[in-house]
């Protein structure tokens, strides 16, 4: 029989394996998900999932719950989970509040005083991006979206607001709402590379507000600069070839409109 003292100990290592477990099945989950192997509507069986991942229940559980905090799951009112559906309006509203929260965080930025250091690589990686979007290669693309995702990822640590950050987290967490969700998508349409040159002008200007505590100015540039992820959206929702290669695309849904067989 354990002493208290052996009980006491034993307890953290519990903990740990739990939380290892939960976060391997959450990240096993989540991209099983967006890559469609579970589709919208379909019920996620707790004995069918813990014999799939090799989980205990409790870590699956804490799982789940995350995920329908994320949104990718829906609680059903007689207990469980199903995977959620996403429309047209539901990216579009997650690009609107990614942009009202991005916006926060350019304000927070210029009103709370950005750091040199802070200032100096938002400048670098400014630097890095402008030969790329004038090129028309993968590679280019590719260079693009990690160096965008360092640039917003700097400016959301500048708001010096971990509540704020958190909450924008779980709105990036949502398919197609984050800033570099549909970049590699459309590559080689010309159209999305002049989008590119806009966002990365809009780039400049939010350091320049940034740095001169033009608080109002840098929310403003913001959500405009998330706006364009809406233009984005709608050259790939037109084409339907570069939408099966998004990450989530599996869970949209398109509502017929007319008799053209269009889509909503």
């Amino acid at each position: 029989m354990q002493t208290i003292r052996e009980q006491y100990t034993a307890r953290p290592v519990s903990v740990h394996a739990n939380r290892t477990q939960m976060t391997r099945a959450l990240l096993s989950l989540r991209e099983q998900i967006l890559s469609g192997e579970f589709k919208p509507g379909d019920r996620m069986s707790e004995l069918r999932l813990v014999e799939r991942l090799g989980v205990s229940r409790t870590p699956l559980r804490l799982a789940l719950v995350a995920l329908e905090h994320e949104g990718l799951l829906r609680n059903l009112p007689a207990g469980g989970y199903v995977v959620r559906e996403f429309t047209r309006a539901d990216i579009r509203d997650a690009i609107e509040i990614r942009g009202v929260l991005e916006g926060s965080a350019a304000r927070f930025a210029a009103e709370r005083g950005a750091s040199r250091r802070d200032l100096r690589a938002l400048r670098t990686i400014n630097d890095s991006v402008e030969p790329l979007v004038r090129q028309a290669d993968y590679e280019s693309f590719e260079r693009y979206v990690a160096l965008n995702e360092a640039f917003h990822a700097r400016l959301r640590k500048m708001a010096q607001s971990s509540l704020l950050e958190r909450t924008l987290e779980a709105v990036l967490s949502l398919p197609f709402a984050s800033p570099s969700a549909l970049v590699l998508q459309h590559a080689q349409l010309p159209e999305s590379r002049e989008i590119l040159v806009v966002a990365h002008r809009q780039h400049l200007g939010l350091v320049e507000a940034i740095a001169g505590r033009e608080g109002s100015r840098a929310d403003g540039i913001a959500r405009e600069h998330a706006r364009l992820s809406l233009t984005n959206l709608e050259i790939v929702l037109s084409q339907r070839d570069l939408l099966d290669e998004v990450p989530g695309a599996a869970l949209l849904t398109f509502a017929p409109t007319g008799k053209s067989g269009s889509t909503s």
